[in-house]
Order: C-alpha cells, then structure tokens, then sequence
C-alpha cells in the first residue's frame, strides 16, 4: 500500500470539500497532479478533486455544508469548491464520448476506471483518498512514476487524437518529470511523429502555454531535441533550431541565473516568421530585445546602459551560447558598470542652437564617445 501525507491532504479547507461530499454518501478522490507531486515530494499547484456526484449535487452538497460553489465549467462536469479561501475544482467522474482533437464530449460515469482511463499519462492517473493511501486504477502510473517514465495511457495515438495538445504536452513532461538517461518513452515519442501535424489545428494560445511551460524546466534540451526530431519543433516554430538550448542551459547555470523561457525561446529561434506563438506583451518586447542583441555588436558596457543589468546578463548568455565563447566575470563587471550610468548630457544642453533631427544626432553622437570612453567623459568634454 503506498500512502502519502503532504500538508494539503491535512488542511481543514481540503478535508471540508472532501467531508462535504461522503457525508452525502459519495466518493471523494483527490487526483492528478497534486497526488503525482506529493509522490515525488514536489510542492502542489492545483488541488483537483474527483468524484462520482453529479454536478448538481456536488452543489447542493457543498452549499449545504457552508462552502460556496462556483459552476466554472459544469457541463464538463467541474465545479470550483470555495472553502478557506481556496479554490478546490471538484469533476465529476467522466468518460469520453466524442472528440475532434481539442475538444471532447464527456458522459457522467460512477466508475473510477472509467475516469482514468481518458486521462493523458499514466502519472497523471493516480488518486488519493483523505487517508493518503494511493490507488492506481490503470495499473502503471506508480511504476512509471518511480521510473520517471512518461507513458501515454492505453494505445498512444488514440489518447493524441483525443486532443492534439497532448503531443505538446508529452514533452513538456518529459522535460519537467522524465529520466533524461533513460530517455524519452519511444512508442510514444512514435506516436507524436505520426500524428505531428495536428499540432497546427491548435490555437496559438494553448500552444504558446505549453512552450513556455515546456521551455521553464530546469532542463528543457533533451525534450526540445526529441520534439526536433519528432519534427514537432518545425510544426510549432517553423526555422527554429534546438542545437543552441543545450549550451544557453549551461551557460544559465555557470551564472547563476534562473531559467528564463523567453530566453530559452531566443535560442531556439524560429519565431520571427511563420506561425509565431502568442505571447504577451512584455514577453514580446523582451525576445525581441534578445533576439536583436546576439548581431548589434554592442560591448558589455553598452548593453548594461541600454538594457539594464538583467536583460543585459540575459543578452550576454545568449550571445555566448549562439557565438559558442562563454561570457567571463569581466564582462558580468563591464554590464554591471553601463547599468549604473547616467549620461552626462541630454536634449536640452543642445537647445537651442539644435533642434530636431540635428538635435537628435548631437545627442546620439556626444552619447556615444560617453560610452566609448568608459562613461568617464563629463559633460564639459561633451560639450566642448
């Protein structure tokens, strides 16, 4: 018998949902990812939470109890538990009916087999009563999860054609939990090669989550190298090379740095053209600076004044991985100097005699012998 004990499982809010719904004579499993990381001694995100009422009457029993029930996603069965200021999302039992690959029509089932059977990995198949102890319903995710072994449950195309974003998620897995020694599940990986190309019928949203959350792994390379191979790679990032993300990831490490995604999303490339992720503002701005930075030719210095000290430690990484030199401690010294300083000079010391674009090529011009003399030039000798 396996059994775990991790803080959630002993929460009061946790046991009042769970409490809530076996007073009304139902099951009550805590499921997926909350179970999968206690097992591995990981902090958990979500607290998901499964059981055999139906919808209404997880409502019902809930209300009843004094939590509050938010219908989030009823018709597919969930409904968020509020209870001690967290959100507990409680499902109904389900199993598939129909699918078109991003989204599927489900049945109410009673039966937990039934359940984990239409879940994506056998990890993500493990339940946990409030008693801590671990049921396996398919048999292979406790093995497989001490292996570090991601495995698809039952026949590996039917659970991608179910929805196509599995395939995506199958790496993501592997960089976050898999054995990279071992080395990625080969039926599986299989599977992801024949079926690439559903990929492209996935919004760029659900796709740009998953990279991203692929890409901040401690160690994201070997999965990106198996998603190049798979050709995954060229159906999400058309041009996009994983040659360069093993070195970025060392690089990374040597200076202390914390994994970065849209970095690691620099090195990759691919995203100027073609069908591009979609990513937030500043997440944008910020592969551009990047991106731009590895071919500007900008020295240390320049690039702490300019981008600041983060971004330029970032630029310096990147540019080491894709030149192949790693950066050294002066040059880390050199950005930490072009962050703290402050031109001597601006617009209005060349007003009025300037104006315009005259203005603006004085400034540009006096800014740049500042930063080629060391910044120690002082606002006399910029003027003079």
């Amino acid at each position: 018998m396996t059994r775990i004990s991790p803080d959630w499982l002993a929460s009061v809010p946790a046991r009042a949902v769970c409490a809530a719904l076996e007073d009304g004579g139902h099951q009550a499993w805590f499921v997926g990812g909350c179970v999968r990381n206690a097992l591995l001694g990981a902090d958990a995100t979500d607290i998901d939470i499964t059981t055999d009422a139906r919808p209404e009457r997880v409502v019902e029993l809930v209300e009843a109890a004094g939590l509050r029930a938010v219908p989030t996603g009823i018709e597919h069965g969930t409904v968020t538990v509020v209870a001690g200021g967290r959100g507990f999302e409680v499902t109904t039992f389900r199993r598939d009916v129909e699918t078109d690959g991003r989204r599927a029509v489900v049945a109410f089932s009673d039966s937990m087999e039934e359940d984990a059977a239409r879940r994506d990995f056998t990890m993500n198949a493990l339940y946990c009563g409030i008693d801590g102890v671990v049921v396996d319903p398919v048999g292979q995710g406790l093995a497989d999860l001490a292996a570090r072994r991601v495995r698809f449950i039952g026949d590996d195309e039917e659970r991608i054609r179910e929805d196509y974003l599995r395939i995506l998620r199958f790496f993501r897995f592997f960089a976050w939990y898999g054995d990279p020694e071992a080395g990625i599940d080969a039926e599986g990986l299989a599977a992801c090669a024949a079926l690439a190309e559903g990929v492209e019928g996935l919004s760029r949203e659900r796709i740009g989550h998953e990279v991203m959350k692929l890409l901040a792994a401690p160690d994201p390379a070997p999965a990106v190298a198996s998603m190049a191979a798979s050709g995954v790679l060229m159906r999400v990032l058309p041009g996009a090379s994983a040659q360069v993300l093993a070195p970025l990831v060392h690089l990374e490490a040597l200076a202390g740095e914390a994994p970065d995604p849209v970095l690691r999303l620099a090195a990759l490339g691919g995203h100027e053209g073609g069908r591009p992720l979609r990513l937030s503002k500043p997440q944008m701005r910020a592969l551009d600076i990047l991106t731009r930075s590895v071919e500007d030719g900008k020295g240390a210095s320049e690039l702490g004044y300019r981008l600041g000290r983060e971004m330029a430690r970032k630029a310096l990484i990147l540019r080491g991985a894709v030149m192949g030199a790693a950066p050294v401690d002066s040059d880390f010294a050199a950005v930490e100097t072009g962050a703290r300083a402050i031109c001597p000079v601006s617009a209005k010391d060349f007003m009025p005699a300037r104006e315009g674009a005259a203005l603006g090529r004085a400034l540009a011009e006096a800014e740049m012998r500042w930063i080629a003399s060391g910044f120690v030039l002082s606002r006399e000798d910029l003027l003079a």
